[in-house]
């Protein structure tokens, strides 16, 4: 059986979405997930798409899927990509999937000329070793801050006065 990773189309939605949760549950965060496939397909497609998915099947089933966006480092002055979500089914492990996509995304970092790619890891996540092996490097001088609920909202009523 021949593994296909293709970039994903609009009528792929559901499966994304069905990826992205399956990758919240194995990871036991799930009551953390409220992606829906129309989430998939109002910011993942069109003239305003905020991010790109690759997709691994088998015989047109999926196994893995990758999510991704570009963004800017200030500091480098240049473009990265960045790998929101990464999952490889748990009975399709160990066969080279999560290298095979990870490879595609390298190679994409590259020819759009991005000088590396980053991703978010969980502390407890056994596939840092796989990264590590890959040649990935934890970043261990940033920490990652988040405002969300009450706090963003009592920020953003500061910030919004003089919104139009």
């Amino acid at each position: 059986m021949s593994v296909i990773i293709r970039q994903a189309e609009s009528q792929d939605a559901e499966t994304i979405a069905y990826m992205i949760r399956a990758h919240a549950q194995f990871d036991g965060k799930e009551h953390l997930c409220k992606i829906s496939a129309d989430d998939v397909r109002r910011y993942g497609f069109g003239d305003d798409a905020v991010f790109k998915v690759l997709l691994a099947e088998i015989e047109g089933r999926p196994v893995g899927s990758l999510v991704f966006y570009r963004t800017f480092s200030s500091w480098e002055g240049k473009p990265f990509l960045f790998i929101e979500d990464f999952f490889v089914r748990e009975e399709q492990r160990g066969r080279g999937i999560g290298r095979m996509l990870l490879a595609r995304v390298a190679a994409l970092a590259k020819r759009q000329g991005c000088p590396r790619v980053d991703w978010h890891v969980l502390q407890v996540a056994v596939a840092r070793g796989f990264y590590e092996r890959l040649g990935g490097k934890w970043v261990e001088d940033f920490l990652i801050y988040r405002l969300e609920g009450a706090s963003l909202d009592n920020l953003a009523a500061e910030g919004a006065t003089d919104l139009a």
